[in-house]
């Protein structure tokens, strides 16, 4: 009886270590990619060109010119 106690004792003990290590990586990999998006949003938002601060730049719909 004792042996299989222990035994049980042992395997329980190497399944919630598994399960920590799991969520430890999670919770890393989580974190990286929270902090790669606002890395790339800060990139972006310092990379703008001109045209970025007009609000139709980009759009052909619009024609000029053109009287009625």
């Amino acid at each position: 009886m004792a042996e299989t106690d222990a035994t049980n004792t042992t395997q329980t003990q190497s399944v919630l270590r598994a399960l920590g290590w799991v969520s430890v990586g999670l919770s890393i990999a989580a974190v990286g990619m929270i902090v790669g998006n606002e890395l790339r949003k800060r990139y972006k938002f310092n990379h703008r060109t001109p045209y970025d601060f007009y609000s139709n730049a980009g759009s052909q719909s619009a024609e000029f010119g053109v009287g009625v």
